[in-house]
């Protein structure tokens, strides 16, 4: 019997002419798995009732993210404002005695933590509006990536199922990220935190629950104490030939793992003719770290650069959190205009480098 189930899910499967069921048909199936599920009727019942129709401006934000259209550079010089620096300088000083408190615990640095609740919400200042379900659903209805979103939208249906927070406060982005950590429904039921011991895992509105579930997201990815994410560098002509002659490009299950080269020892990177920002050594030491470039800007990366592709796997958006948590910590004034310093760096050389994507 399971062998002729399977036998006729392929054929059904492969039917070049199988009619697709309409959206309401769709959306029928999903009532009656969340029900086998365990969800209860009346939140199933509630969730569902105002999900009509896919929605078209969902659909339009998915072939148009931030992160795939621009390039590195121009991505970085868009999100790191003097503004974003600011606030998140502001919200540490704030925040500080809680968020050391969480770093200590989880192991994870509060610079980083600040740095992804800036990029994540501004702050928590914005957290999403539109109803997680409606977009959820919309995204699982599309066939571009329908298994992955049909199993969030039954995420989001437990979440209401355990009363975590009610249906008219599930809001978040166009993907269905939620929160002021922009969690995935999945996410969330793995890695949300009652810090404050209140009885719910608040990441709309809890700056401890906030803090901790970004610490405890981090730390479940492999973030590993004392160490860093990384750092900018320069290549010289020679290097960006010989990297690109030599040095092999990682796999990966993402697009951006697969754009940055295999790690390898900062001595075998300071022989390929890697240096530090202003043209020094490289520092001595046995780590691993692999290269990371766009069209303009270099960076070597280490384990804890994982994670934080973990949160979002785009270069764009992990160097971003990355430096935005380095001037968080920093005194350095402000940039008058993000990038302009870096450019007018030179190593000690006095040459100036070749960079290459």
């Amino acid at each position: 019997m399971v062998a002729l189930a399977v036998a006729l899910a392929l054929a059904v499967a492969q039917a070049p002419d199988a009619p697709r069921p309409t959206f309401s048909e769709w959306l029928a199936g999903v009532r009656a798995e969340a029900l086998t599920r365990g969800i209860r009727a009346e939140i199933v019942d509630a969730a569902l009732a105002d999900v009509s129709e896919p929605l078209p401006i969902i659909l339009e934000r998915d072939r148009a993210q931030a992160e795939t259209v621009f390039s590195l550079g121009k991505y970085l010089s868009r999100r790191l404002t003097p503004k974003l620096i600011r606030g998140g300088r502001d919200a540490y000083a704030q925040h500080r005695e809680l968020l050391d408190r969480i770093g200590e615990r989880y192991g994870v640095p509060p610079r980083v933590i600040v740095a992804i609740w800036g990029v994540e919400s501004n702050y928590g200042r914005f957290t999403g509006l539109r109803p997680a379900v409606s977009a959820l659903a919309t995204l699982a209805w599309d066939p571009r990536r329908a298994t992955f979103f049909r199993g969030e939208l039954f995420n989001a249906l437990e979440i209401l199922n355990r009363g975590d927070i009610d249906l008219p406060h599930l809001r978040g982005s166009w993907a269905g990220a939620m929160g002021q950590v922009q969690f995935m429904p999945s996410s969330y039921l793995r890695f949300a935190e009652d810090f404050d011991g209140d009885g719910r895992r608040d990441i709309w509105s809890t700056p401890s629950d906030v803090f901790a579930s970004i610490a405890n997201y981090l730390q479940g990815h492999g973030w590993t104490v004392d160490h860093t994410w990384g750092r900018e560098v320069w290549l010289t002509p020679d290097a960006a030939h010989r990297i690109a002659t030599d040095v092999a490009p990682r796999s990966g299950t993402c697009q951006a793992t697969r754009n940055m080269t295999v790690a390898l020892p900062l001595e075998r990177w300071q022989r390929l003719g890697v240096r530090l920002a202003r043209g020094t050594a490289l520092p001595k030491s046995d780590l691993l770290a692999s290269l990371v470039s766009g069209s303009t800007r270099h960076f070597l990366v280490y384990s804890n650069y994982d994670a934080l592709l973990d949160y979002n796997c785009a270069h764009s958006y992990a160097i971003s959190v990355a430096l935005l948590g380095d001037s968080i910590a920093s005194n350095a004034p402000l940039p008058t205009r993000t990038g302009k310093s870096s450019k007018s760096r030179k190593p000690a050389s006095g040459k100036r480098p070749v960079r290459r994507r």
